[in-house]
């Protein structure tokens, strides 16, 4: 147990509080803070915590898999979207002279509005039953990674969905829920460290 030695901003694999490298314990492979050091330390005492022998999957690798499950989601929402709207959004005419018809842009926003709606419901459903059902997306199943639990175990299909929508709030702070990727000791974004979830490597 020796604090790590280089000053970079890092985070405990406990709490996800944010401090410096020489701010933290090592438990093997794990950083905890000196808040969570105590208590993780019984912990270890205890059996209930071991340290981390788990491959985490970093930053850029993760970053393939999404491109993947977007185009996959990409298209299958294409097609459904067609399915549902068909050529329903028509934009209104506007001529010289005339003034809009308020009810034609009404009926427009409306139409992209339920658009959007069936887009977040396909994508909430794609990640919430691959990953609580499957424990991956096609897109991680191509790169070799899986979500689960700290311990390993599997991701209930509740926190599955929960995870997706903690993922919007990752995009929503300006990509950075999902850049404290590259920084993290157990390489979790702000959804997983929301969720308490991990991404792993499921083959060498």
């Amino acid at each position: 147990m020796t604090p790590a030695p280089s000053s970079e901003t890092l985070y405990c694999a406990e709490c996800g509080r944010p401090s410096t490298a020489a701010e933290l314990a090592r438990f093997g492979s794990l950083l905890i803070c000196s808040s969570c050091k105590n208590n993780y330390a019984q912990k270890l005492r205890e059996g209930a915590a071991q340290p981390a022998t788990a491959r985490y999957a970093g930053f850029w690798i993760r970053v393939v898999g999404a491109l993947i499950d977007g185009i996959i989601l990409g298209v299958v929402a294409g097609i459904v979207q067609v399915a549902i709207v068909g050529s329903m959004i028509t934009l209104p005419r506007i001529r010289p002279g005339e003034t809009p018809d308020p009810a034609a842009f009404a009926s427009m926003f409306g139409l992209i509005g339920i658009v959007y709606v069936v887009q977040i419901a396909l994508a909430a459903t794609y990640e919430g039953l691959f990953v609580g059902k499957l424990g991956a997306t096609p897109g991680k199943m191509v790169i070799g990674v899986k979500v689960v639990r700290p311990d390993g175990s599997p991701v209930s299909l509740g926190r599955a969905f929960g995870r997706y929508f903690a993922k919007l709030l990752s995009a929503m702070t300006l990509l950075i829920g999902y850049i404290m990727v590259g920084f993290d000791s157990q390489k979790r974004g702000l959804h997983d460290m929301i969720c308490d979830t991990r991404v792993v490597k499921s083959r060498a």
